[in-house]
């Protein structure tokens, strides 16, 4: 049944999408000319100025697209998150584990991915002209310690900003063990509905309601709906047969489009990029595949590095070069996530202490 669910290549396959969404949505939407995503936010002028595009495609069109629907890597990873957790510590193990050295276990093997980044991102920065230099000694305990996501206006102090993701995984962490660990599904859907609704009484574009959804989507309760379903579906997922593989693919790729045009659609539009993923996953032959699992075994070290290497490269789009700069960003992640896992390796793992 698990392997039906889930095998470990179309894991690291869902990775694999994943981080080339993240990575080439965090290069194309610093290009001013790119359409700009509802991501923390809702604007009602994106999604329309994207169709705009559509209807009037030119040469820059894939940068627009990935620009708006390239950050949805975001939810295919915490359904992954939620997926494994429920595999590791309630398939595969009947011994329960005490939450106080289940949170220490999980803060340290995201600070062991962190800590090599941050500072070679925080170097890149200080010698960089134009580069980010308020790294105050708040703002970086605050981001060892990843509660800076907590703080206010977490999008303009979150430096490199793909790194809240640490702070909102290690959130997700402590809701799993405290609240979803072994527990009823029902406390799951609680949950999802109790942060959907969080949400959905503001209003995305006034102060204060903007601000506040903001922060608050910086956190677990914008996330909880793609972490919840890949816990739903560890426990209760079935396999399906390929039609119905095809069907849920095509209606996933609707609704995410059609939703995006609508505030109260939208905040649902994530659960229906995870059965889109996992449903295009499923139909693809695996040595189609293969180039994914591939990028998905490297996909934690592309995701620490890929802030550096666009600081370095994206001037080179900025002049003009757009499509050039995109793929020496590419080829330049690549290389330099090779150099971050054998790195790695001289950085001790933790070990989870029951």
């Amino acid at each position: 049944m698990e392997k039906s669910l889930l095998s470990l290549a179309e894991s690291k396959a869902l990775r694999g999408i994943a981080i080339l969404g993240i990575m080439l949505h965090n290069y194309c939407h610093f290009l001013g000319f790119a359409v700009k995503e509802n991501e923390y936010t809702f604007t009602q002028a994106k999604p329309e100025m994207l169709l705009d595009r559509l209807m009037h495609a030119d040469g820059n069109l894939f940068v627009h697209v990935l620009s708006f629907f390239g950050h949805y890597g975001v939810p295919v990873f915490l359904f992954i998150s939620g997926f494994g957790l429920v595999m590791k510590y309630e398939r595969k193990t009947e011994e329960r584990v005490s939450a106080l050295p289940f949170t220490a276990y999980h803060y340290l093997k995201l600070l062991r991915l962190m800590l090599l980044g941050y500072v070679a991102f925080a170097v890149v920065s200080y010698l960089h002209p134009h580069g980010y230099h308020g790294y105050t000694f708040g703002r970086v305990i605050a981001q060892l310690l990843m509660y800076i996501n907590i703080l206010p206006a977490p999008d303009h102090i979150i430096k490199p900003g793909p790194y809240w993701f640490f702070g909102l995984m290690l959130q997700l962490y402590v809701v799993y063990r405290l609240l979803i660990y072994r527990r009823r599904p029902v406390n799951v859907v609680i949950l999802i509905a109790a942060c959907w609704l969080a949400q959905a009484v503001f209003t995305p574009t006034a102060d204060p309601g903007g601000e506040i959804l903001n922060r608050i989507r910086y956190n677990f309760i914008g996330g909880i709906l793609p972490f919840g379903a890949g816990v739903l579906y560890a426990r209760y997922g079935r396999s399906l047969h390929q039609w119905a593989y095809a069907l849920t693919a095509v209606v996933s790729a609707v609704v995410v489009f059609a939703g995006s045009f609508s505030f109260q659609a939208w905040l649902w539009v994530p659960l229906f990029i995870v059965t889109g993923a996992v449903a295009t996953v499923k139909l693809i032959p695996a040595k189609a595949l293969a180039p994914c699992v591939w990028f998905g075994a490297i996909s934690s070290a592309l995701f620490v590095v890929h802030p550096i290497t666009r600081e370095i490269i994206i001037p080179m789009s900025y002049r003009g070069h757009v499509y050039t700069g995109l793929v020496v960003y590419v080829i330049a992640s690549i290389l330099l996530a090779w150099l971050f896992k054998l790195a790695f390796r001289y950085i001790p793992k933790p070990r989870l202490r029951r």
